[in-house]
């Protein structure tokens, strides 16, 4: 399976040839890298390059690395929590602005909409009315139940990317919504005008997907994150006024 590393880029060398065996599918989830001893002698490399080298793929994800006299070097089922949190920490050192994200999350959820109208099931919609249900009955209960809405909201949007059928869609979706309560802790649905139209920006999209209509479905939830976008600039500018001298 590993070759003997070229001595010039010995380390880069070392990480390559076993992410890519992971990677082929020629190392699988849970099977464990040869002992450290054997890979010095396959590799021609020394201990050092080689312990920096599994360290590197431990970062990336892609390995355990367990102690013990049973421990080792095991493949990990490939984890996006690493990147999530990535982005995560770019959001809370404010490295991403409420404007770029709304600008992504437009081109994004607008062609996941359009692709959700295109491909939903009539149990896809069922799923969704069955949330727009829920968040009718947060509504109800007034800005109290603020959170609650946000997180039914939530739901919503990564479900729509569900149905939308692409993978690499749902990945970034959950990515994004995964790390949007960073903003919404700072400035939180206070008013009850702007729940309701939050929630009423849901059931249109909602319906749009219903009926097959994806341009519709597209242009209502870019709408949505556009209005969302200015309502949460609006409440950041109005709290550093407050902080003002």
């Amino acid at each position: 399976m590993f070759k003997k590393t070229v001595q010039s880029r010995i380390f880069q060398d070392l990480v390559d040839q076993i992410e890519n065996a992971i990677l082929e599918g020629k190392l699988k989830v849970g099977d464990k890298l040869p002992p450290q001893r054997e890979m010095v002698e396959m590799f021609q490399t020394s201990r050092g390059s080689l312990r920096e080298a599994l360290r590197v793929l431990e970062l990336k994800g892609l390995i355990d690395i367990k102690l013990g006299v049973s421990g080792g070097a095991v493949v990990k089922a490939v984890d996006a929590e690493p990147v999530v949190e990535s982005l995560g920490l770019l959001i809370s050192h404010k490295k991403v602005t409420l404007n770029e994200l709304a600008e992504f999350r437009e081109g994004v959820e607008g062609n996941i909409a359009a692709l959700a109208a295109e491909r939903a099931s009539s149990e896809d919609i069922h799923g969704l009315k069955k949330l727009l249900n829920q968040a009718r009955e947060y509504l109800k209960e007034g800005v109290s139940k603020r959170h609650g809405l946000l997180q039914v909201d939530k739901k919503i949007h990564v479900t729509i990317a569900d149905i939308a059928g692409n993978s690499v869609y749902q990945f970034v979706l959950r990515m994004v919504q995964g790390n949007i309560n960073r903003y919404y802790e700072s400035t939180p649905l206070t008013d009850l005008d702007t729940m309701e139209e939050n929630y009423q920006d849901l059931c249109d999209i909602v319906t749009a997907i219903e009926q097959g209509k994806g341009t519709a479905a597209r242009s209502l939830i870019q709408g949505h994150v556009r209005r969302f976008n200015r309502y949460m600039l609006k409440k950041q500018q109005n709290s550093i006024g407050k902080d003002s001298p």
